[in-house]
């Protein structure tokens, strides 16, 4: 018998994941007890630098981390309160798709090359819900019109490769959008594209949201990219939360060195002229990750006791919560 789950469980609950990558360099610890939650219809943007373990999370949550190297050691993921990393493969299969979809980074790879964007948009819902071949490939040309894709019932026979960067991110998403999904996982769906490419897909995402009362995770390492669609924010470093605050709260007072330094580097129109301040040094090695605070070696407010002390994620006024032992001073300034 099936426990249904608790009545007031989130949409998607991420709790205490650690995973390791077994390689002949050593182990390297990517992910190191990441905790984030999303509801119904709200946006979390994952942010932080490449490496942190922002994509290693995706993965982990869709199930398709790859092992080996990828091993999950520890933690908890649950949709609407049922334990994923105990489920069976059948059982994740069905859930991908159906409930949790996902949009790659680079549409060009994700896509299959040999056959047109509307044979693989048709092709889950032919396998997955049964339609005719006449019913999906006519719901292809409504998704792809959906997600303005010009000329569709023409587009629909193309090729990946007769897309544009922007178009072939708009073919990914009507794909990850075909079976109704309530958990959609955006893994640096801008990344290559111009300014105004990238605008016009994070307002599509922000649409698509709030007319199907998604889920919505938006992973990057643009600060500037979320600032319009993001309801809450989490901060990535070394596979840690760092700080996690909603998106106002972040921006006008953030309470962890790293994501002030973050936001520092991000070229703004009124510094124009101005030298952008760059974080020094370089993310660690996770197979070396240093005592104490990861981040130390290139925090300015680092003392000895960063050396020595692993901060805890811990909340702070507001709802918000920082992995430093100076947040409640920063929290004031």
């Amino acid at each position: 018998m099936t426990i249904p789950p608790p009545l007031d469980a989130p949409l998607l609950e991420v709790a205490g994941l650690h995973v390791e990558f077994r390689t002949r360099d050593g182990v390297a610890k990517v992910l190191n007890g990441v905790d984030y939650r999303v509801e119904a219809g709200e946006t979390l943007a994952v942010l932080g630098e490449s490496g942190s373990g922002k994509s290693v999370t995706a993965n982990t949550i869709m199930g398709i981390l790859e092992s080996p190297p990828g091993v999950v050691t520890a933690g908890s993921v649950r949709y609407r309160g049922e334990e994923l990393l105990t489920a069976t493969p059948e059982r994740r299969r069905d859930l991908r798709g159906e409930n949790m979809a996902m949009i790659f980074q680079d549409a060009l790879s994700a896509l299959n090359p040999v056959f047109t964007v509307g044979f693989q948009i048709a092709e889950q819902l032919r396998t997955r819900r049964g339609m005719s071949r006449r019913d999906a490939g006519r719901r292809a040309v409504e998704l792809l019109d959906q997600v303005g894709i010009p000329a569709a019932r023409q587009r629909v026979r193309d090729h990946p490769h007769q897309f544009s960067g922007g178009m072939r991110q708009r073919v990914m998403i009507a794909m990850s959008l075909a079976l109704d999904p309530d958990v959609l996982i955006a893994d640096e769906p801008t990344t290559a594209l111009d300014v105004t490419v990238q605008a016009q897909i994070m307002d599509l995402l922000a649409e698509l949201k709030a007319e199907r009362h998604m889920g919505l995770i938006l992973i990057t390492h643009d600060l500037g990219v979320v600032a319009e669609v993001a309801d809450r924010i989490a901060v990535m470093y070394a596979g840690r939360i760092v700080e996690h605050a909603d998106v106002h709260t972040l921006y006008s007072n953030p309470c962890h060195p790293y994501t002030h330094a973050l936001l520092e580097s991000i070229p703004r129109v009124d510094t124009k002229g101005t030298q952008l301040r760059a974080i020094t040094g370089l993310p660690p090695n996770l197979t070396r990750i240093p005592p104490g605070c990861p981040f130390h070696p290139r925090c300015p407010m680092a003392v000895d006791v960063c050396r020595e002390v692993v901060p805890a994620l811990a909340l702070l006024p507001g709802g918000r919560s920082s992995a430093c032992l100076f947040a409640d001073e920063l929290v004031t300034r």
